[in-house]
């Protein structure tokens, strides 16, 4: 099968039977949209090389905020601006172990944003844009997006004063709350804590209500706001470390993520959605159409808790016990997510407004393929990106976090945790589609009852983990815990016959398997070798060497991971050379 003409398609997707509006038959009717009768491209393509436009110019117009993107310029977009935001995230986590270094500023700074996340999580539901972007998709396409807006601007003067007050509370309650998330923690730690939580708790207003204006963006399919804003909250503590850590040590980056969140997060959305009308309203009415639809789908959300953000209060609660253990695996777990971000959570935002269209829409087949699709595209990076990441890890780790206060032992450390979380990169990816699917479908609550069922499942086998093999146990539970969310959330699609288990190219992520466990054990080999040969010689030169040894190694993974995948017959490597613009 091919899409695009004659070009073949990144993962051909085996089609899905399901209920009334299975896929259709030549000449059926079953689908009242006639594009549904047809499998939508996995990835739509950007203009074709006949335009007139030259290609540097196109490339530019993607970079507009008022650009509309279709699901594959989005995720460019966002790829980007994650790949940007993250490495300005390694930049400020190589700054903060700099300074910090294991230490009890750098553990006190790293535990503040527990309650403040808590609070978001369990008052709006941890996952408010999604929710949003589903209630204003609704009222766009039925022609009533000024109802739309005036339920938006409901819903957040509501829960502005719900969340001022929940924290003026913790606010108040934060040594208390602050001893119980850490018991570990010494008297000095956790009073330094308790300073830094009050400092990040307000942030959590301008992240609400920046969720609110971004939703106005997302459903004109328009992201580059949104990717500029998670930069700027990323250069925050940056800044104010370096303006303020002589004077204030780790109340400097408090106050630097406080100053972010404003200007990022809120002010930049606000502007931008102010733009496209979306007037700020002091309006108040509990009975609003909308903000009762907001309520019911994130009531779930709220009494419930998924693994995926429970996994790093868990892990935060029993690192506690050990000195530095909380810092150490949080650098690990942030060096983690980098890539994480760009795989997964940059195609999971672009396609989560495009999954809501198609849903409200009756497409219930081009539905289940594009969740297909998505996941076995995220899924095969991962597993691909993450044999590269466990055999790179101690020099990758070392190369970023080595330096100042932080040492070499400090960094082998931190690299066994991030090997181990690298593992299951390719479920943290997969995990992330199939949620958007739930929440494109209006439906919360299956997902939140299997995720919080899954996270009281998994709280002994963090404990247990812990008790055997201490903070090491803790990553090897937080991978157990995602496979068994994802699986789950994957029959649950499955049998509700939204999205097939069949429908995933299983062909194709097994020869990324099989080209990321071979061109890992290269890449892997070479780095020891090198590394061998650096003692030898009496190199001393420890941060070059691992310059050197991600470089060559880096290299010798692509080649060997491109050659296997074109021998094992995938389309990956020809198609991502087009898409780069290497071939045609």
């Amino acid at each position: 099968m091919t899409r695009h003409g004659d070009q073949p398609e990144l993962f051909p997707t085996a089609p899905y039977v399901h209920s009334a509006q299975s896929a259709p038959e030549s000449g059926s009717a079953a689908s009242p949209d006639p594009a549904a009768n047809s499998a939508p491209p996995a990835l739509p393509e950007l203009p074709s090389e006949s335009t007139s436009m030259p290609r540097w110019r196109r490339g530019l117009q993607l970079l507009r905020p008022s650009h509309r993107h279709t699901a594959f310029s989005a995720t460019l977009v966002l790829m980007a601006a994650a790949i940007l935001s993250r490495f300005i995230g390694l930049i400020r986590v190589k700054y903060i172990a700099m300074v910090f270094g294991r230490g009890m500023q750098a553990d006190a700074f790293i535990a503040a944003f527990q309650l403040p996340d808590m609070i978001a999580y369990f008052l709006v539901g941890g996952a408010a844009s999604i929710t949003f972007v589903t209630i204003l998709t609704q009222y766009r396409d039925t022609g009533r997006e000024a109802d739309g807006i005036r339920s938006l601007n409901v819903i957040l003067n509501t829960m502005a004063i719900v969340l001022g007050a929940a924290i003026l509370l913790a606010e108040w309650a934060a040594p208390a709350c602050i001893h119980w998330l850490f018991p570990g923690f010494d008297a000095e730690k956790a009073a330094l804590c308790v300073r830094l939580t009050r400092i990040v708790l307000p942030a959590q207003i301008c992240f609400f209500a920046g969720g609110v204006y971004a939703a106005v963006l997302l459903v004109r399919r328009q992201f580059a706001v949104q990717a500029i804003g998670s930069i700027l909250y990323s250069l925050g503590p940056i800044v104010g470390g370096l303006l303020l850590a002589s004077r204030f040590g780790a109340e400097s980056l408090a106050w630097g993520s406080l100053v972010g969140a404003i200007l990022g997060p809120f002010l930049l959305n606000a502007a931008a959605a102010w733009r496209h009308g979306a007037r700020y309203r002091p309006v108040l009415d509990l009975r609003d159409e909308g903000f009762r639809h907001w309520v019911r789908l994130s009531v779930p959300l709220m009494v419930g808790v998924s693994l995926v953000t429970a996994d790093n209060w868990i892990i935060s609660h029993y690192a506690s016990h050990s000195a530095g253990a909380v810092s150490l695996m949080s650098y690990a777990k942030q060096l983690f997510t980098a890539p994480m971000a760009v795989v997964a959570q940059a195609a999971g935002a672009a396609s989560m407004p495009f999954f809501a269209r198609l849903w409200a829409t009756g497409r219930r087949y081009d539905f289940a393929v594009e969740v297909a699709d998505s996941v076995s595209r995220v899924a095969a990076l991962g597993l691909l990106a993450a044999s590269a990441m466990i055999a790179l890890a101690p020099a990758l780790v070392e190369l970023i976090l080595v330096g100042g206060r932080l040492h070499t032992s400090d960094a082998a450390a931190a690299a066994r945790y991030f090997a181990v979380f690298s593992l299951s990169l390719f479920l943290w990816s997969a995990q992330a589609i199939y949620a958007r699917a739930f929440y494109a479908a209006g439906n919360t609550l299956v997902p939140m009852v299997a995720g919080t069922l899954v996270t009281l499942a998994s709280l002994p086998v963090y404990a247990l983990c812990f008790r055997l093999w201490g903070a090491m146990g803790l990553a090897a539970a937080s991978d157990l815990g995602i496979a068994v969310q994802t699986l789950v959330l994957a029959i649950l699609l499955h049998r509700r016959r939204m999205v097939s288990l069949a429908s995933l190219d299983h062909r194709e992520l097994l020869r990324c398997a099989a080209a990321g466990l071979s061109a890992g054990a290269v890449a892997w080999a070479a780095a020891r070798l090198l590394a061998a040969t650096a003692v030898h010689l009496g190199f001393h030169a420890a941060r070059l060497l691992d310059a050197a040894t991600l470089l060559a190694g880096g290299m010798l993974w692509m080649v060997a991971a491109a050659s296997i995948l074109s021998l094992l017959g995938s389309a990956l490597p020809g198609v991502a050379m087009r898409r780069l613009g290497l071939a045609r």
